[in-house]
């Protein structure tokens, strides 16, 4: 051998991956599929321009913060939970309505208003700890008409 190449020893860089029925075969080898899954991975990185690097191994520190904002957004989530269901007991006393009927008319309002459930519900809540504070108007229960002044018909008198 001269050290010369020819056109003949020079490879190109395409590979081709196909499925078999015993697996994943890239190029002429068989090759199992968590293997083959890794080399995928990392020849879509290289196409996507992505790093093949593995990822960075998480820190306690790293796992500390991810749990403290975890339990952030689920005290946050339990307190509108509880101004909810406080919203709808609200409802259900004042308009005489079952649970689900009031959280539906919560909902309804919320919706129409364009508003979330938890900023109507908030209102809610505080209409019932503020008398000065009223329900707002799509909540209101609505007051019957004033009955009509004059006799009643049984006492009317014959034309």
């Amino acid at each position: 051998m001269s050290g010369e190449t020819t056109a003949e020893d020079e490879t190109t860089d395409e590979v081709v991956v196909r499925r078999s029925e015993a697996g994943w075969q890239v190029g002429g080898e068989e090759t199992a599929d968590l293997t083959s899954a890794m080399v995928l991975a990392d020849l879509l990185a290289v196409d996507v321009g992505a790093p093949a690097q593995p990822p960075k191994p998480v820190t306690e520190e790293d796992e500390a913060a991810r749990l403290a904002v975890t339990v952030t957004q689920l005290e946050h989530a339990l307190t509108a939970r509880v101004r909810v269901e406080q919203a709808i007991g609200v409802l259900a006393e004042r308009h005489r309505l079952r649970p689900r009927q009031a959280f539906d008319l919560l909902r309804k309002v919320a919706r129409s208003g364009g508003r979330r459930v938890i900023e109507v519900s908030e209102t809610v809540v505080d209409s019932a700890s503020n008398p000065l504070l009223p329900l707002p108007e799509e909540l209101a229960r609505k007051q019957p008409a004033p009955p009509k002044r004059g006799r009643s018909p049984r006492h009317a008198r014959p034309a």
